[in-house]
């Protein structure tokens, strides 16, 4: 009866969710008021295909589908772990913090997926490749360097190209079987690419994407000038080689980096994403028509607040609430979870005690940053809350455990055992200079409730901290926690549920749930 219970109340809460985003009669900017940066864009038919940066996470590289370019879901990963370094899998007290795969090229050619991207954690150029990219694993190969924000076009002669670099632009074919950069084939492509946003360049031209429209070549790609913002450039030739000739093609609130897409009737589209402080970069989409040969961005070279597209439904695909109940011997996770790091499986289980996650501290570790297994889902602008519930009765000393809002500069609520005795504690912390507890009130049960509320309307970035000692009445705890983006992580902020032991290995929690809740209104 419990278990049916419990099924009712998710569907009902699943079920006002999604009546929270009501269907909109258009689309609206931003695409995904998430973190999904680097995107790089496919059409197969009528199916439209994505792939995103999430760094140190694992699984890696996330796949998502759409048939509107508006309701994207999550469908994969191209990857479970990056290789087994100590910094990958946070030994050694090395991480991979704003590391791991950065921007990824997903392609389509004669029947094939493939996934390039690279990472400077393991210092390669990593190739994924499968036939089934919504269902199956893929064949990983690799080689050295990490060539920098690869593009990779297979052309008509069957000769596969790459192009990478920033600011310096170079190309080179590739080996037939991906093994590498043919030798001999590599070249100076644009010896400074920055060059049609001026001379006075904070970020060099990157971020390449390269696409081939009614036999002409047109290379993406972003800068940013020092008293200017994140620029789209645009270069075109008649062949892949050069010469190109480059222009500016959008610069509006900093709106930039990716390339275009069409649809089955013609229709073209530019995807671009916004730095958007601590949520993180945000993907935005926007009209393209040509003129002249030319794709000319947006609407009177603005990227519009709505499009000509079916209105959202939500983002239940790219996050999702858990009830943690699978069917005996089921530990799926949904795909909107990611660790943070490799997780090591032995110390973490959902079928240890039926309907709950169980996080085992498996060794000693000083701060939330540094410890494994910790499970993050990202958070949503402009308004978003996340909350769980812990039972703490098997904590040991010196153990702490709670929902953590994860970036450099760090904030969490959760549960101390300390002398014996429970407190909850609210805690800010930073990578460097470790962790300082705010607030802490003594706690004499073994069952708490725990939420942070997240406000990233304007930029405000802020965030709140609650617990509850039933699940219905909650009390603020702690001061707010000012939220910033920071390039040693290079993500937005994420919920996270933790474990981790100071003193004594062996204690663990469970986590009944965790719910996320959007609030679009600004």
């Amino acid at each position: 009866m419990k278990i049916e219970l419990r099924h009712l109340f998710y569907a009902l809460f699943l079920t006002s969710l999604q009546t929270s985003y009501s269907q909109e009669l258009v689309a609206t900017n931003p695409l995904i008021f998430a973190d999904v940066p680097d995107m790089s864009m496919i059409r197969v038919g009528e199916n439209y295909y994505m792939s995103s940066t999430t760094m140190h996470m694992s699984p890696g590289v996330p796949i998502m589908k759409s048939t509107d370019l508006v309701n994207w879901h999550l469908v994969n990963y191209a990857y479970d772990r990056l290789g087994e370094s100590d910094a990958i899998n946070l030994e050694n007290q090395e991480t991979a913090y704003g590391r791991g795969s950065w921007a990824s090229c997903l392609r389509y050619h004669n029947g094939k997926y493939y996934l390039f991207t690279f990472s400077a954690t393991t210092g390669k150029t990593h190739v994924f490749i499968t036939d089934d990219i919504e269902n199956s694993s893929w064949q990983e190969k690799s080689f050295e360097p990490a060539y920098h924000d690869l593009s990779v076009f297979f052309d008509n002669d069957g000769k596969t190209y790459m192009i990478w670099g920033n600011g310096r632009l170079m190309i080179a074919e590739l080996e037939t079987d991906f093994s590498g950069v043919l030798p001999g084939s590599e070249k100076v492509l644009l010896e400074n690419a920055s060059a049609p946003a001026g001379n006075n360049i904070m970020l060099g031209a990157e971020g390449s994407q390269l696409f081939k429209v009614d036999g002409k070549y047109y290379l993406f790609n972003i800068t940013w000038p020092t008293d200017g913002m994140r620029t789209v450039l645009v270069y075109r030739s008649d062949k892949i080689t050069g010469p190109y000739e480059g222009k500016v093609a959008l610069q509006d609130r900093g709106i930039a980096q990716g390339g275009v897409i069409d649809t089955p009737d013609g229709h073209w589209y530019a995807y671009l994403f916004r730095d958007y402080g601590s949520v993180g970069r945000i993907p935005y989409l926007a009209p393209v028509t040509w003129k002249d040969g030319w794709p000319v961005i947006g609407i009177d070279v603005k990227v519009p607040d709505t499009l000509d597209l079916p209105g959202s439904k939500g983002l239940l695909g790219i996050v999702t609430p858990d009830d943690f109940n699978r069917k005996k011997g089921d530990e799926t996770l949904p795909l909107a979870w990611q660790w943070n790091h490799n997780p090591e499986k032995k110390f973490w289980s959902l079928k240890d005690r039926h309907g709950y996650l169980r996080l085992t501290n498996g060794r000693l570790d000083s701060t939330v940053v540094k410890t494994k297994n910790t499970l993050t889902q990202r958070t949503i602008g402009p308004k978003c809350s996340g909350s769980t519930a812990l039972d703490i009765s098997e904590m040991k000393e010196g153990d702490r455990a709670g929902l953590v809002l994860l970036q450099k500069n760090y904030g969490w609520v959760g549960v101390s055992k300390d002398d014996g005795q429970h407190k909850i504690i609210m805690v800010t912390g930073q990578e460097d200079t470790g962790e300082t507890v705010v607030a802490s009130l003594p706690l004499n049960q073994e069952k708490i409730y725990l939420k942070a509320e997240c406000d990233f309307t304007d930029k405000k970035d802020e965030a709140l901290f609650y617990y509850s000692l039933n699940g219905k009445d909650w009390s603020k705890i702690g001061g707010t926690l000012h939220m910033s983006y920071t390039l040693p992580h290079f993500m937005g902020y994420r919920f996270g549920l933790f474990n981790y032991a100071t003193k004594i290995t062996g204690g663990f929690i469970d986590f009944d749930f965790f719910k996320i809740v959007n609030n679009k209104t600004q």
